[in-house]
């Protein structure tokens, strides 16, 4: 009987133990990789993302002509397609459309990012600090319900007809609700993080910065987007009454403008104006932020 070679045989051994180490680990890594992610061009992704609202558009415009071929309602009430590009056509080629849009966007984005500055920390003071929950949560939930036009009166009483009136009202629409989408994604952390970061030496505010802020971050954009939209809302609401040659003219006094002269495709066009800005800071700002996010994480099944 042939005599085996020791060393031989350990090699041996430990190379099939590698090999199979190898292997699994390439099975652990397949098994960590999203089945659902795939990489596309720009295109591609453009695609996917502008060309279904854009059929969907064109769906409703297709029943709305339909219905005003139907006659089921006066001309004053559901005006033609038409009549309203044509409205739209007008206020474009005068240039006011530019200071409608431009008037009513600044503002409720110089509103959101002042937002964020107050809400991000009352966030984490709320989330963090018990006291603080349960004296100010209720509030802040009762804020983010309450219609931001009834603040709408009191802001002129107390400021008058300016700015100033504007951004208050804005401020009270998004602060509830980007300080609340904060605490909902801080209290979705797992505990163990915040303490491998007491372990690790973090004082709050490092804490706060590196462990909580982006383990946080899905919850937390959830409530930048509600923010966002409370913030543009508010300023629709604040823009339909606050009226004064002082604030100019935005996309919320074009439609108060278009209802006081009963001119209903004025109305509908500002209508318009309001959805596209809305839908266009959702494609070009939030989905992408979120895809990123998302990406980030593996979450790419939603993708």
């Amino acid at each position: 009987m042939p005599r085996l070679d020791r060393p031989g045989v350990e090699a041996s051994v430990a190379s099939v133990a590698d090999e199979a180490d190898e292997a699994v680990g390439a099975g652990l890594d397949s098994l960590d990789t999203p089945t659902g992610e795939r990489r596309e061009s720009r295109g591609k992704r453009f695609l996917r993302g502008f060309v279904p609202p854009v059929v969907f558009l064109a769906l409703l415009v297709a029943l709305w002509q339909a219905l005003w071929a139907a006659a089921f309602w006066p001309e004053s009430m559901l005006p033609a397609p038409l009549t309203v590009w044509d409205e739209l056509a007008g206020i474009t080629v005068d240039g006011e459309i530019f200071e409608f849009v431009w008037t009513s966007v600044h503002r409720a984005a110089l509103g959101f990012l002042i937002g964020v500055v107050i809400g991000t920390p009352l966030g984490l003071l709320v989330a963090k600090v018990r006291l603080v929950r349960a004296a100010v949560g209720p509030f802040l939930t009762g804020l983010q319900s309450l219609p931001s036009v009834a603040w709408v009166p009191a802001a002129i009483l107390w400021f008058g007809l300016n700015d100033a009136s504007i951004y208050f009202v804005v401020l009270l629409g998004s602060v509830p609700s980007i300080a609340n989408g904060l605490v909902s994604g801080i209290d979705q952390i797992p505990p163990i993080l915040p303490r491998v970061g007491q372990v690790m030496g973090a004082n709050r505010l490092s804490s706060a910065r590196h462990i909580l802020l982006p383990a946080a971050l899905p919850g937390f954009l959830a409530g930048l987007k509600q923010g966002w939209a409370f913030s543009w809302r508010s300023l629709m609401a604040a823009e339909l009454i606050a009226l004064s040659p002082a604030l100019g003219k935005g996309l919320g006094a074009y439609l108060n403008e278009g209802s006081s002269f009963n001119s209903m495709e004025g109305v509908i066009s500002a209508i318009f104006l309001i959805l596209l800005v809305g839908v266009g800071i959702e494609l070009l700002v939030f989905r992408p932020l979120e895809r990123s996010v998302l990406r980030a994480r593996g979450l790419t099944a939603s993708l």
